[in-house]
């Protein structure tokens, strides 16, 4: 996998929780800027976390796919980021709080991840080896954005977070598509 697919990935894997996280920076009645550390630690970990679990499934289910695994990533890429993208038609948004416990901040952790396991799977199905550098690059993409998120909902209010989600469902629809162009013979 080349660094700028990686970076992509990472962006686009960010996105969900940037949303998030400027949707709790709005929620804030007292802004802090421990506020944006938490939860970008909350996001940036379980962003590193799921793409590892999801690879170490894709990896035990490998012999059994590897004749359709350039389907199988193709589909995931697509089918997540076109989630991504018709959810922000939604105008109905949920409202977020402001807590940092855990009961409010695990469950969107969770939530904002489950699409970084789908892409473990994709990673295990491609062979990305070793494994460590693009978690380490995801974690820290979304921890960056996260905070940069709750810092921008403080400031600005819950304007960007359609479109940050939006722009990272196209990012991953796109290169669901390379995959299948690179596999079709279509791209080197």
């Amino acid at each position: 996998m080349r660094f700028w697919e990686l970076v992509i990935i990472a962006l686009a894997l960010s996105m969900d929780a940037f949303a998030v996280a400027v949707c709790k920076g709005c929620a804030a009645k007292i802004p802090k800027a421990r506020h944006a550390v938490i939860i970008g630690l909350y996001f940036g970990i379980f962003q590193s976390l799921m793409p590892f679990l999801g690879y170490m499934l894709g990896d035990r289910f490998i012999v059994l796919i590897e004749s359709i695994d350039h389907w199988i990533a193709f589909a995931l890429m697509v089918l997540i980021g076109g989630k991504m993208v018709y959810d922000t038609r939604d105008e109905n948004d949920a409202k977020v709080d402001d807590s940092l416990d855990m009961r409010a901040m695990l469950p969107l952790a969770v939530a904002t991840s489950i699409d970084a396991f789908a892409v473990g799977i994709t990673f295990s199905a491609l062979g990305v080896s070793p494994l460590m550098p693009p978690l380490l690059v995801i974690g820290a993409t979304t921890f960056v954005l996260s905070a940069l998120g709750v810092i921008i909902g403080q400031r600005f209010g819950a304007r960007f977070h359609r479109k940050a989600a939006f722009a990272g469902g196209l990012a991953l629809m796109f290169l669901g598509m390379k995959i299948f162009a690179e596999h079709m013979g279509w791209i080197a």
